[in-house]
């Protein structure tokens, strides 16, 4: 058998390296994305030949991830339970698609991860999997009796990895998981099992990569402009550049003002409740800077309509289906809703926080003279307003009246 394995070079992936490879006499040729992740690439390839595959393949899709994922998802404002900005999730229909195109390339009869059994990752990797390429055989150890007797828990893995000299010091280490993309990083699991562990105290808040603890920010505050079109951010400070270079730049200027942190317990798909605690910079920025554009040129009821599924449309990502019809389908609405959402931001970041400062639109339909309470020079009447109260007030006035109804 041969077999496509996502592999990250961490205790996990190495270990299903060499088990795959002496104990079930498969062929493994590793593949890694590159969705942003920097410095954890180093040495990626050398590590896997060493462990037993017999190729390996690391992709760059960090523009791909870029303008085909991380922004039709910001059009559509996604937050799932008004806290998460999806940084994993968004992250894995991506990894899995090149992956299912590396098994292609190799002739692969089966795809592998290593996505935990309790987690999200192993629903967002298969569901992609089974809606892209039906025929593939899907591997899921951490779901295989054969594979969780042998490892039952994480010291088992490290002395395997000690017994068949396998080099995981660093990742076995940590005394929590991380995951990290272009739009954010992750950390859970371990110390952070614990709710009540607070990660921001002196001893602890090193775990940070890309934030400074708000307390230590610039005393002075900064000042951006963020440029869209149709919903995309396409410059800074009058300043074009590509999606991925956009927050990339993003990431940088609001990681030392202390933006985007976010500690929460989230609800996952499989049931149960999940500590995480996430850092999402330039994402916090962008989404911000895109709502209040929107405020200034998006209708009004066509506005409430699409955030009446953003909710939804935010679930559908979290969970896995981005390649559900539902998902496509909601995208066009999104992206429908998004041709006059063209204009600039001014924010004002500082120690944390992210004031906005200004907005203006060709496409604006805000009308200082329709809005102005000195100037009746306009198309509304103020007396036409005392109709309007009185037609959305009847059926008010008859409840009371017919019904009885009081407090």
């Amino acid at each position: 058998m041969k077999i496509i394995l996502a592999y990250s070079g961490g205790l996990d992936t190495s270990v299903l390296v060499h088990w795959y490879a002496n104990s079930q006499n498969a062929e493994v040729i590793t593949y890694c994305a590159d969705v942003g992740q920097e410095e954890e690439l180093d040495g990626l390839e050398e590590k896997a030949l060493a462990t037993g595959a017999s190729a390996h393949r690391t992709l760059d899709l960090v523009d791909e991830f870029a303008s085909d994922f991380i922004y039709p998802m910001v059009r559509g404002n996604a937050i799932y339970e008004s806290q998460y900005l999806l940084g994993t999730s968004i992250a894995r229909p991506l990894i899995a698609k090149a992956q299912i195109e590396i098994a292609r390339e190799f002739g692969a009869t089966a795809v592998a991860h290593g996505a935990t059994g309790k987690g999200n990752d192993q629903c967002r990797f298969e569901l992609t999997f089974c809606a892209l390429a039906p025929d593939l055989k899907i591997l899921a150890p951490w779901r295989d009796a054969d594979f969780r007797k042998t490892f039952p828990g994480r010291q088992q893995m490290i002395e395997y990895c000690r017994v068949h000299g396998i080099d995981v010091e660093a990742s076995a280490s940590k005394p929590y998981s991380m995951d990290r993309n272009l739009w954010h990083i992750s950390y859970e699991a371990g110390i952070l099992e614990d709710p009540w562990f607070d990660p921001t105290t002196p001893d602890n808040r090193e775990m940070y990569k890309l934030t400074v603890d708000p307390e230590v920010a610039p005393d002075e505050p900064q000042y951006i402009e963020l440029t869209f079109e149709q919903g995309d951010c396409v410059a800074i400070d009058g300043q074009t550049n590509t999606p991925s270079e956009i927050i990339k730049k993003l990431n940088e200027i609001a990681g030392k003002h202390g933006i985007g942190r976010v500690d929460l317990v989230e609800n996952r798909f499989v049931g149960m409740k999940s500590r995480g605690v996430y850092e999402t910079p330039g994402g916090t920025i962008l989404l911000s800077a895109h709502r209040q554009l929107e405020t200034l040129t998006m209708d009004r009821d066509l506005m409430h309509l699409r955030d009446s599924l953003i909710p939804r449309y935010a679930e559908l990502i979290y969970y896995g289906f981005w390649y559900a019809p539902e998902r496509e389908a909601l995208q066009a609405l999104i992206d429908d809703s998004q041709k006059t959402v063209s204009g600039t931001v001014r924010l004002k970041l500082y120690k944390g926080n992210i004031t906005t400062v200004g907005r203006k639109s060709n496409q604006s339909l805000y009308d200082m003279e329709i809005a102005s309470m000195d100037d009746d020079e306009s198309d509304y009447a103020p007396e036409d307003a005392g109709g309007f109260i009185r037609l959305h007030a009847l059926r008010l006035k008859e409840r009371a009246r017919k019904q009885g109804y009081s407090v």
